[in-house]
């Protein structure tokens, strides 16, 4: 549940140079979207499960400021199956790993990059998945787990203890993919 500084950072450089181009529009909705992610940051003291919809909610706000950041060098993609929508998942489970799709994949890409978000509910099961395009899994440990991926399995480990998986891959395509398997619960 930390908030990368380099996020902060370089959202904050985003707005400032927006404001300098005269296009305050655009930096006002920086801000209101950086705005949820703080408040929604600060209000978390504790770990906790949310409704799959409001953490996609927080990705969201997150994605709409990378995307202004990477413009046509970002290209977002988001499938979820409706009855996946109420599942809780632990707050603040997909943003960091869509994060490292960014930072680490899409950020070093020259062309267009994709970042791909899914949700799916079979039966006892919620499987999410984010993939992305980017360089695959140079930059990370040698056992293929960042501090960012080794924080979420943590998590996943505090909230399901030994009843979920994570795997995080590279893709044949190139980019790498983090997939999650855990217990459905309803909201």
């Amino acid at each position: 549940m930390q908030l990368e500084p380099h996020f902060l950072f370089n959202t904050l450089n985003a707005i400032t140079t927006l404001i300098e181009l005269g296009r305050s529009k655009e930096a006002a909705e920086m801000l209101s979207h950086l705005n949820v992610i703080l408040k929604t940051t600060l209000n978390r003291t504790t770990p906790e499960k949310v409704p799959l919809w409001q953490e996609l909610e927080i990705m969201e706000n997150y994605l709409a400021i990378e995307q202004v950041r990477f413009a046509d060098r970002l290209r977002i993609e988001i499938k979820v199956e409706a009855g996946a929508l109420d599942g809780l998942v632990p707050c603040f489970l997909l943003q960091p790993i869509v994060e490292n799709a960014i930072r680490h994949g899409i950020a070093n890409c020259e062309n267009e990059g994709l970042v791909e978000a899914s949700a799916r509910w079979d039966g006892p099961n919620l499987h999410l998945r984010v993939r992305d395009s980017g360089r695959g899994l140079s930059g990370l440990s040698q056992n293929g787990h960042g501090i960012g991926l080794r924080n979420t399995q943590e998590r996943l480990a505090h909230f399901y203890q030994d009843e979920f998986a994570m795997k995080a891959q590279p893709l044949d395509t190139g980019g790498v993919e983090v997939a999650i398997t855990i217990p459905y619960e309803r909201n």
